[in-house]
C-alpha cells in the first residue's frame, strides 16, 4: 500500500502588510532636535492602509534643507518596489517646493497621501 501526502500552503499577497513597516529609525528620532545642518522636526506618523508613513525635516534659516522618510511600508516586494520609486520623487519635490504643495506620485497614491500628511505635520512643527 502506498500513501501519498500532499501539503499545501496558502499565503495572501497582503499578509502582514499592515503590521510591518520600516521603523528602525523612527523610535530614535521622534520629536525635534538640532544638528550641525539645522533643526530637525519629525512629523506625526500617518497611518495608511499599508502601514505608517513618517517624515523628518531638517530646517535651516527657514528653508527645508533635507527630508528623510523614517518610516514607510516595506513589508513585501510590491511595497518596496513602489516606495523605492515614489519616495525619492516626493522628497525632491518637497525640496524644490519648500512646502507640502507637491504632486502625488502616480501608482503610489496611498504612500503619497501618508507622506503629505506627515510632511504637513512636520512643517507645522517647524513653523513653516
Amino acid at each position: 500500500m502506498t500513501v501519498v501526502v500532499l501539503l499545501f500552503g496558502y499565503h495572501t499577497s497582503t499578509s502582514g502588510a499592515q503590521s510591518s513597516a520600516k521603523s528602525a529609525e523612527v523610535r530614535q528620532t521622534t520629536g525635534s532636535g538640532t544638528t550641525a545642518g539645522g533643526d530637525t522636526v519629525t512629523g506625526d506618523a500617518a497611518d495608511t492602509r499599508w502601514g505608517p508613513v513618517q517624515v523628518r525635516l531638517t530646517v535651516s534659516s527657514g528653508k527645508i534643507t533635507a527630508v528623510d522618510v523614517v518610516e514607510y511600508p516595506d513589508s513585501n516586494g510590491k511595497d518596496k518596489q513602489i516606495n523605492a520609486r515614489a519616495l525619492p520623487i516626493l522628497v525632491q519635490e518637497t525640496l524644490e517646493a519648500q512646502s507640502a504643495d507637491i504632486d502625488m506620485v502616480s501608482g503610489a497614491t496611498v504612500t503619497s497621501d501618508g507622506y503629505l500628511q506627515s510632511l504637513q505635520s512636520a512643517l507645522d512643527g517647524a513653523g513653516l
